[in-house]
């Protein structure tokens, strides 16, 4: 596998439709996304930050980014360790808080609850998610804490 991997989107502010900037209260905080081949993905500020509740934005698409690459991750490592996984979701929680002077997320929450196929190893399986932490790509970008509660369900 390569050592570098490039990544690449073109955003448009598309908030202008609306208007300019001349007022902070009421200019538009949309935005678009494009990715090559994919989806035109629509985004804005986060409500608390006058955006538009019905968008996506950067901060949810942080906190389901770290949940993303750790669900891939941990799948992969479990395929690969012989633990047969039947499902697995995860109710991620990112908090922001004022840190050294400014507002940053100051932990990610992951709770990955997944079930497993009786024969595989509770433990094990268990065990993954700290290996699987250790190789995501997106958490070892991160400058705060990404904390995994995981919760291991063995199918009947």
């Amino acid at each position: 596998m390569a050592h570098e991997h490039l990544f690449a989107c073109k955003l448009v502010w598309t908030g202008a439709a609306h208007g300019s900037t001349k007022d902070y209260a009421s200019y538009s905080r949309e935005y678009s996304v494009e990715m090559e081949g994919k989806p035109l993905l629509r985004g804005t500020a986060a409500p608390v930050f006058r955006g538009d509740p019905s968008l996506h934005n950067p901060e949810d698409l942080l906190v389901a980014s770290l949940a993303g690459c750790h669900c891939l991750s941990y799948l992969a490592l479990a395929v690969r360790s012989g633990i047969e996984v039947l499902a697995y979701e995860d109710a991620a929680r990112g908090r922001m808080a004022m840190h050294e002077g400014k507002l940053r997320f100051v932990e990610v929450v992951l709770a990955p609850k997944v079930t497993i196929a009786k024969g595989s190893d509770p433990d094990k399986a268990r065990a993954l998610h700290e290996k699987a932490h250790s190789e995501c790509f997106i958490a070892n970008s991160v400058n705060f804490p990404v904390k995994n509660e995981p919760e291991i369900i063995v199918a009947d």
